[in-house]
């Protein structure tokens, strides 16, 4: 059996892959991200990470205030060779700013917009949700970072927030398995095992 060739636009074009480039997909490819310069396939997701990501998606946006929206799976363009894709983004926008009245057409938050980048780990996303993406984030200088885990009761929020005294970097505030009540970036009340609940 031999193995398919790669379409052609799945070459790198001269000097590698930008951020810039992947607006430029064609339609039929999959969704990527782009780390270090590098196309990152992403996986079909687990049931587990499908109703997380919609229940949280559906509690941060009940509980956001005007002039903030959520968005899930966008990509953010943190430098020429980085496009990293979260699970969820929450943003903050200006009222009467052009390119949020066409967020229709936006495929991409800038990271000075973002408030907080949340990751849903994965057994193929481990590294890149745990060491490498929040390490891109804190440098971009996004301020909140909340990582989720699986555990066996249920979900686990890893919440971090950004250290800006020394060099970029997050610090821990609080792991929550049962609720998430936070007062920064603004009023959260989140029941965490209901997320994965059946």
């Amino acid at each position: 059996m031999t193995a398919e060739p790669l379409p052609a636009w799945f070459t790198p074009p001269p000097g590698g892959w930008t951020a810039d480039d992947m607006d430029h997909l064609p339609p039929g490819a999959p969704r990527m991200e782009l780390i270090d310069g590098a196309l990152v396939l992403l996986s079909p997701q687990t049931g587990f990470r499908s109703k997380v990501m919609r229940r949280l998606a559906n509690a941060l946006e009940d509980a956001v205030p005007e002039g903030v929206d959520v968005m899930h799976e966008m990509t953010m363009k943190l430098g020429r060779y980085q496009r990293p894709e979260p699970d969820l983004l929450v943003y903050r926008y200006e009222e009467g700013d052009e390119e949020h009245l066409d967020w229709h057409r936006m495929t991409h938050v800038p990271p000075v917009d973002v408030l907080i980048a949340v990751e849903i780990v994965s057994e193929e996303s481990q590294d890149r949700d745990r060491t490498t993406k929040p390490l891109k984030y804190a440098q971009a200088g996004i301020p909140h970072f909340w990582r989720i885990e699986f555990e066996d009761k249920g979900p686990a929020i890893h919440v971090y927030e950004l250290d800006g005294v020394r060099d970029p970097r997050y610090v821990p505030v609080t792991i929550a398995r049962e609720r998430l009540k936070l007062d920064v970036p603004f009023t959260i009340d989140i029941d965490v095992k209901a997320l994965a609940r059946r």
